[in-house]
């Protein structure tokens, strides 16, 4: 068993902690051994294949290392290493551990993390140890619910009057039970003879997700290259691009015909399929590997480019993306996505 204990707020002094503990030790018949936070090297476990590196991001509460450690245990895994990110507004905290040397066995340790989490209120980002020492350098997100805090399309059939109608369509589609092509075309049709006005005053008025521009801010003072890659609408991805400094931005443009929307799209619609297609373009592009990249998103029309990510994060995300990403993230803990990337406290500020 690992624990990390603070013993800021105690009313013992250190070397009376230790000798209460070693008493406690003796009396339980267990070894007990001290070491200060300070001097902990973090070196990984040696001799060790398969481990995998679990980020909790959240508000401190009691409960959190119990609960995580006991689904550990209980799917046959090992707590190799504990080591604390980030504590304050966001507590963050690493565990290393060495699971049963299966894909189906790490498949269930996966799945049932995220329910731990979802239970304690945590969010959980399962990495291969392998993998999270690759340095990013391209992070990929999803406009709609993601950056932008709402559904675009949502506001422009409110401003259209089938508010109802399309955000209907729009639910089938995030949780894949429609054709997000076919479902794209119908809800658009639903917007025909909308005026251009409403889309500038949707454009003027969007509400960014909350810590979404200062992860922005901060991903590009460290170099990373930053695409935003939308099923949405051109309208609004090249206005963000512009606003909030992404390198790349793709996503459907609308047909507008004397200052009215046609009902139609133009060009190949971004579905799924052409998501993943536009990474790999930006990853040859940037002379850049799976490894390298980190895709976030919220619906099904993220589900291929999530699962050939390096990292694959559902954001704030529908069922059915959880089960493919590697950890899920909600929406008050966005800014904690800069520590799955290999960053801590110390560090982030030094990029400053």
């Amino acid at each position: 068993m690992f624990m990390l204990v603070d013993l800021q707020t105690s009313n013992q002094k250190y070397d009376e902690f230790l000798k209460a503990l070693s008493k406690q030790a003796k009396e339980l018949k267990v070894n007990v051994t001290v070491t200060p936070y300070a001097e902990y090297n973090g070196e990984s476990p040696q001799n060790k294949s398969g481990l995998q590196n679990i980020t909790l991001l959240g508000k401190d509460k009691p409960g959190i290392i119990a609960a995580v450690s006991k689904t550990v245990y209980g799917a046959g895994a090992n707590i190799e290493r504990i080591k604390m990110i980030a504590r304050g507004e966001l507590l963050v905290m690493e565990m290393k551990i060495s699971p049963k040397d299966n894909k189906a066995g790490l498949q269930q340790l996966r799945d049932s993390l995220r329910h731990v989490g979802e239970s304690v209120g945590m969010d959980i980002v399962v990495q291969s140890e392998s993998g999270s020492k690759y340095r990013k350098r391209l992070v990929v997100f999803d406009m709609d619910s993601t950056i932008v805090d709402a559904e675009i399309i949502d506001e422009l059939a409110k401003a259209g009057g089938v508010g109802k109608q399309v955000a209907e369509i729009t639910a089938k589609g995030m949780e894949g039970k429609m054709d997000f092509k076919d479902s794209l075309r119908k809800r658009v049709s639903l917007l025909e003879g909308l005026p251009v006005s409403a889309l500038e005053d949707i454009r003027d008025h969007m509400k960014l997700t909350p810590g979404s521009e200062e992860l922005l801010t901060a991903l590009k003072a460290m170099g990373f290259k930053l695409a935003l890659i939308s099923g949405g609408f051109t309208y609004f991805t090249d206005e963000l691009k512009d606003k909030l400094g992404f390198d790349y931005a793709y996503a459907n443009e609308l047909v507008i015909k004397n200052g009215k929307l046609t009902g139609e799209v133009t060009g190949e619609i971004i579905d799924s399929e052409k998501k993943a297609k536009i990474v790999q373009e930006i990853m040859k592009k940037e002379n850049l590997s799976k490894e390298e990249v980190v895709a976030v998103g919220d619906g099904a029309n993220d589900r291929i480019m999530l699962k050939n990510a390096g990292l694959g994060i559902a954001f704030n995300a529908k069922e059915v993306l959880k089960k493919v990403a590697d950890g899920s993230i909600t929406k008050n803990n966005l800014k904690g996505l800069i520590y799955c990337l290999g960053i801590d406290e110390k560090d982030s500020e030094n990029e400053k």
